[in-house]
């Protein structure tokens, strides 16, 4: 028996479930984003494999989708529905003898198996997320989490891939270094600068060299994902959020002071019904500001006390808003309220993002 790292990833999983919902879209293009309206703003959530033939991507204008794809069904973004199907999807991993289930987002998560039959497992555990939602799942099978989850992409649509020590190299070693988990394109350029090209070059560098361009601790960071390595403990401790935010993308920009004063209280408002539902408070407020045409700011300010009122948040972030200055007109607001630690902290980071509030 062996201890192995399965990461379970829905297909087109947002798309699916629309397809779901209404089956004469199956096999035709389907752009899930937005309000469901091209001639808005807004960005792809999700494509089906046949809106992506025509190179929708998720995070793309919807505009620029409709250009693209002009043929496309367009559908507005349902929040409940899909959460209800991931939790249908997550209660069937769970449900797998032996699972020990990582969620990672509403699509994915990973399942720490022990098994002598790494793909059998695997087989079965599509078919039982099948059975149970109708919808499709990819399996990558790793002897840790980094490869487990590179090893789904390989997999798609539908499929398994096996991604270990013993194959890493053959299959990663002349991929660009941008093919790894957590190894974006500015990243990536770093490591071009360094004569670092792929994936081998990156498991063959010198740590020195590494540690003297990224610190301490991403240095060796990326030098063991090169190789493939990191934890292969699939950790399934409920995640505590550490903030909860809102933001707004306008369809109009904000020029006006009071509307936008009102934006920044309105969403104030809403963050403020997020952390007293955890009952903690904020105790730092984050402030996201997009000036037209697309040029985005941060700003964050610690608070004297920790607060769940919702006027000193949204004091505090119109406040950061006025000292940038800046009179262009306003594309979209976030807010963002960072609150108090639970007792006894956080469990340490996982090397994995989440989705939920942005």
């Amino acid at each position: 028996m062996t201890q192995w790292v399965l990461h379970v990833d829905m297909d087109q999983f947002l798309a699916a479930v629309e397809v779901l919902r209404r089956p004469e879209l199956a096999g035709l293009p389907v752009v899930v984003g937005g309000r469901g309206d091209p001639t808005e703003r807004g960005v792809v959530s999700t494509a089906s494999y046949e809106a992506r033939a025509f190179g929708v991507r998720s995070g793309m204008p919807l505009r620029t989708a409709a250009k693209r794809c002009p043929e496309a069904v367009f559908l507005p973004v349902d929040f409940p529905v899909y959460e209800a199907a991931s939790a249908d999807v997550m209660a069937t991993l769970r449900a797998h003898p032996g699972a020990v289930v990582e969620v990672l987002g509403w699509d994915e998560a990973f399942v720490g198996l022990e098994t002598a039959a790494a793909e059998q497992a695997a087989r079965e555990v599509q078919s039982a997320v099948l059975g149970a939602t109708d919808l499709h799942c990819s399996i990558g099978i790793g002897d840790t989490k980094v490869r487990a989850k590179i090893a789904t992409d390989f997999g798609k649509p539908r499929g398994i891939f096996r991604l270990t020590r013993d194959n890493w190299d053959e299959v990663m070693g002349d991929r660009p270094t941008h093919a790894l988990w957590g190894v974006g394109n500015r990243i990536a350029a770093r490591l071009e600068s360094l004569d670092i090209r792929t994936v081998r070059d990156l498991a063959e560098s010198v740590e020195e060299v590494l540690v003297a361009e990224f610190g301490p601790s991403t240095g060796p960071h990326l030098r063991t994902l090169g190789r493939g390595g990191g934890s292969a403990v699939v950790d399934d401790t409920p995640w505590v959020a550490r903030a909860h935010g809102r933001e707004t993308t306008f369809q109009q920009d904000l020029t006006d002071p009071d509307e936008i004063e009102q934006a920044v209280r309105s969403l104030a408002h809403q963050v403020v019904a997020d952390v007293t539902a955890e009952q903690r408070a904020c105790e730092r407020v984050h402030l996201k500001v997009r000036f037209a045409p697309f040029f985005t700011v941060t700003r964050v300010r610690k608070l004297p006390e920790p607060t769940v009122d919702a006027g000193v948040i949204a004091d505090t972030a119109l406040a950061l808003l006025a000292k940038l200055d800046d009179d262009r007109p306003i594309r979209l607001l976030g807010v963002r309220a960072e609150m108090v630690a639970p007792e006894g902290g956080y469990d340490p980071p996982r090397t994995h993002g989440r989705r939920g509030s942005p």
